[in-house]
């Protein structure tokens, strides 16, 4: 099972300096978007739970796996992502997030929060919502890009790897630098051209 080792992104300034950030308009303190929650760790489901206690819409994207121990085995449910939970908000009501104990930060670049694009997160909540079996994998943005043009996934688009002659799915969520992989069959894949659109980066 993999472990993710990355570096930590950038995280945003106090939330003081997004109110003072000559970069931000009125417009952006009020569109609700998805923001990525960096939480201290192990504290993911207690901040998910605290989060929708607030009436906030909380994604916290879950999968199973077995623990061996010497005289036993045991499925257990992980977060796909650790350190992180998704939040959709306005910039205006971060303080509702940032002030829940166990949550570190919002997830920015250059002192102010980003966003995570739609496309990104839609990609992740639909295979939940199929109940498609997912498992982390190493952050991956280089590959050979291919859509899926049947089956549950149909026209779900990331890059597609190899393993155990197994073909999978890697999606990726930027912002966090962190990706999940998806078992689809070899024959659903087609390559997408220069010109096709991007859902999943």
């Amino acid at each position: 099972m993999y472990s993710p080792s990355q570096p930590e992104p950038e995280i945003n300034a106090p939330p003081d300096v997004v109110s003072a950030n000559p970069n931000f308009r009125s417009a952006d303190l009020q569109t609700l978007r998805w923001y990525a929650v960096h939480t201290r760790s192990r504290h993911e489901k207690r901040v998910r739970q605290q989060l929708e206690g607030k009436s906030l819409e909380v994604f916290l994207p879950i999968y199973e796996s077995v623990h061996r121990w010497n005289d036993r085995s045991a499925a257990v449910s992980l977060p796909l992502f650790p350190g992180y939970v998704f939040a959709r908000l306005r910039l205006a009501d971060r303080m509702q997030v940032v002030t829940v104990p166990g949550v570190v930060r919002l997830v920015g670049f250059q002192g102010r929060p980003t966003p995570i694009p739609d496309a990104e997160l839609a990609a992740v909540r639909d295979c939940c919502a199929r109940h498609i079996r997912m498992e982390p994998h190493p952050y991956l943005v280089v590959g050979k890009r291919v859509r899926i043009k049947d089956g549950p996934l149909a026209e779900m688009m990331g890059i597609v790897v190899r393993r155990k002659g197994r073909c999978r799915l890697v999606l990726s969520i930027n912002s966090i630098e962190r990706s999940l992989a998806v078992e689809v069959d070899a024959n659903d894949v087609e390559p997408v051209g220069a010109c096709a659109p991007k859902l999943v980066a």
